[in-house]
């Protein structure tokens, strides 16, 4: 972990515990060695921070390559294993290629299944891209539930408000050949599927 990384880390534990109360149950079912993908629901910009930092080793994320448009993000971004995607019509397959990449030089990543923030706090329907990964890597994966970061800071609106927000682990998932079959045209749905009913699963308990 490189120090912009750990220093940043530590940043966003400290303002989530101060502004939204920020907690993390079941973190000791992290994997924190070997490829492996954290996937978590998606509630609002504060989520790649707060899953993320549930992990003590450094994590991969993915994002729009605009982002990086700027003198301070472009340097800074990159420090903070930022990896850039396109944002237009090739986006899909450059960021699944990226998440390909990384997770065989045994790295870990944060997805969010369902692809883009819920417009009205509810889960939504896993897209095929994480299955996939899974089959093309067959790396494990995390499941994660993110509570309260809509209300904290809703897609609709321009700045957070303080709430309390919780980062629930639940146990990982290791996928076998048996779960790739049948290699029909669902398959790659089936397992981001499983995935996200794993994450619908989980609660603050």
């Amino acid at each position: 972990m490189n120090p912009y990384y750990w220093f940043c880390r530590n940043l966003i534990k400290l303002v989530g515990k101060v502004f939204f109360r920020l907690r993390w149950l079941h973190r000791e079912r992290m994997i924190n060695h070997g490829p492996v993908i954290l996937a978590a629901n998606h509630q609002s910009f504060l989520d790649p921070g707060f899953a993320g930092s549930a992990s003590s080793r450094a994590i991969y994320f993915l994002a729009r390559r605009t982002l990086l448009d700027g003198a301070f993000f472009g340097w800074l971004l990159p420090k903070l294993n930022v990896v850039p995607v396109d944002s237009e019509s090739g986006r899909d397959r450059t960021a699944l290629k990226a998440l390909i990449r990384i997770l065989r030089a045994g790295e870990g990543t944060l997805v969010f299944p369902e692809g883009q923030r819920t417009e009205d706090g509810r889960l939504q329907p896993a897209l095929p891209g994480l299955g996939l990964v899974i089959a093309k890597t067959m790396a494990p994966v995390v499941p994660m539930r993110i509570f309260g970061a809509y209300e904290a800071w809703p897609i609709h609106e321009k700045w957070p408000r303080p709430g309390r927000v919780t980062v629930v682990v639940g146990e990982p998932i290791y996928f076998t050949e048996k779960d790739l079959e049948p290699r029909d045209k669902e398959l790659y749905q089936r397992l981001s599927q499983r995935v996200m009913d794993a994450i619908a699963a989980l609660a603050m308990d």
